[in-house]
């Protein structure tokens, strides 16, 4: 059997002494030092938390970059793929270096009630202790069992989280935002606007201690991208009438593969959330699929009794991301009968809206590109408020050992009407906070520069914007030099040297 021989070799302070363990082979020989996992790192956890922020960071990348360009016109296809990649990496600056501890960090104390538990103390992760340490919500020290994986864990999972809101509210101001104003827009917003949602829901600060659920992120993510994209757009301005008119996607395959990366992504998505790879995680991407095939086979139907008579494969899709949106904030605090019927009533709610409030104001005056108000931002409330109402106690996210005592929801059906206060005031409070920043915040770029493209740049889109196409045109002068080929018959192919074959 190989055995471990520890060596630790006294250095000067400057040398940061290492001690490493080297495994042997049969014959005494060293092989290759091993570095053992610290005393509180469990392999499962830290493995699972990994691989579901994985899948949630390719909910965006490529996963909406692709919905989004096959949604739009194929003339806006780059612009949208260019926004969705950048805005992914603007927040991942942000984030580690003052984002995540603003959200999850020690509370900056601005006085009493709400103010000392508004926002974390911004601050880098990119320390090695940072990365390397045990992760850690100060707030909630006591309150759920400790951790068992890395820090830097920690901050990648809630990373990606951060990154896919502003690319969910992109949907709203897609064909005519500039991108010099988005790339000012999205690391002001991540700091002002998701960085207080984030800590006030789940970083311990006021409607944490009150008692709000936002299991995977309702309210922080959904509620916040409906909002802020409804407001954006407003203040954009809408595209061209003519784009409005014809808004047909270009590409319904990469519709499809967008979708399908969304869907099995959104089992990172929930079940990453407990921060164990424990029954409840388990629970949650169960029930995230009950409520997402639900809402899909309920608007489907929808479609099928209104006025076209039709099942339409973007009505399927969009029922299925308002199942998905309505069971985040309930995943793992609610069963799967509670599932199934999030998903139909998500489906059906969210289909009127879809069809009928853009008939009258303020929706009809509002150019939401893809909706986002509603597939997101009502169904994130909507969401959250069936969680006050369908959270069952018996459903335990945390097991209580001792003095912690066991967590878990419990909602109006069973007992405790107050949730669904608490799961409202919550949510007007995301409604109201994030439409203010975002107002602020576009109103001061503005007197800079112009949030929207000129005409001339919408009515050829990306080539004008750009200089690069999706779908290259390959044409004669295209493909040939004007030197080497003079005559207009000079695409004719030369024959073959020797003559004839």
């Amino acid at each position: 059997m190989p055995h471990a021989v520890v060596s630790v070799v006294p250095q000067p302070v400057a040398a940061r002494p290492v001690a490493l363990s080297y495994r042997t082979d049969d014959t005494g020989g060293r092989d290759h030092p091993v570095i053992p996992y610290p005393s509180w790192l469990h392999p499962g956890d830290t493995s699972w938390q990994l691989t579901a922020a994985t899948l949630v960071g390719l909910m965006s990348l490529p996963g909406i970059a692709v919905l989004y360009s096959g949604l739009v016109q194929k003339k806006w296809a780059v612009n949208t793929m260019l926004m969705a990649f950048t805005g992914f990496s603007l927040v991942l600056i942000v984030w580690v270096l003052w984002g995540f501890n603003m959200s999850f960090g020690h509370p900056i104390h601005l006085g009493p009630g709400i103010l000392g538990s508004f926002l974390g103390r911004p601050g880098p992760v990119t320390q090695h202790a940072a990365e390397q340490g045990r992760a850690h919500i100060p707030l909630l020290k006591g309150l759920m069992p400790p951790f068992r994986f890395p820090h830097s864990a920690l901050v990648y999972f809630q990373f990606v989280f951060a990154a896919i809101t502003p690319l969910l509210f992109l949907g709203s101001v897609l064909g005519r935002i500039r991108i010099k104003v988005w790339l000012i827009f999205v690391p002001l917003w991540s700091t002002f606007a998701y960085s207080v949602n984030a800590f006030l829901l789940w970083g311990g600060g006021f409607w944490a201690q009150k008692g709000a659920l936002d299991y995977s992120g309702g309210y922080v993510i959904h509620l916040a991208a409906g909002t802020t994209g409804f407001v954006a757009a407003a203040m954009i301005g809408p595209r061209l009438k003519r784009d409005r008119d014809h808004a047909v996607p270009h590409n319904l395959l990469f519709v499809a593969l967008g979708a399908g990366i969304l869907w099995l992504g959104w089992n990172g998505f929930n079940g990453g959330d407990p921060y164990f790879a424990g029954s409840d995680a388990a629970s949650a991407v169960l029930n995230t699929n009950l409520a997402a095939a639900a809402a899909l086979l309920g608007w489907v139907v929808m479609d099928m009794l209104g006025k076209e008579k039709k099942p339409t494969f973007l009505g399927a899709v969009n029922g299925m991301i308002v199942g998905l949106v309505g069971i985040t904030p309930a995943a793992g605090f609610v069963d799967g009968t509670g599932a199934i019927i999030i998903g139909l009533v998500e489906s059906v709610v969210i289909w009127f809206a879809w069809n009928y409030l853009p008939k009258i104001r303020p929706f009809n005056k509002v150019d939401d590109a893809l909706g986002v108000v509603y597939t997101h931002g009502m169904a994130g409330l909507l969401g959250g408020l069936l969680t006050g109402m369908l959270a069952d106690p018996r459903m335990i996210e945390y097991i209580g050992l001792g003095k912690t005592p066991s967590s878990s929801g419990s909602g109006l059906l069973y007992g405790h009407p107050g949730e669904v206060v608490v799961q409202l005031l919550a949510g007007l409070t995301i409604i109201a906070w994030d439409a203010l920043v975002t107002f602020v915040i576009l109103r001061v770029i503005k007197i800079f520069m112009p949030l929207r493209m000129t005409d001339a740049e919408l009515e050829i889109g990306d080539l004008a914007v750009h200089g690069e196409e999706a779908y290259p045109r390959e044409t004669l002068l295209e493909r040939v030099s004007s030197s080497a080929m003079t005559h207009h018959d000079s695409d004719v192919l030369p024959e073959p040297m020797g003559g004839e074959a």
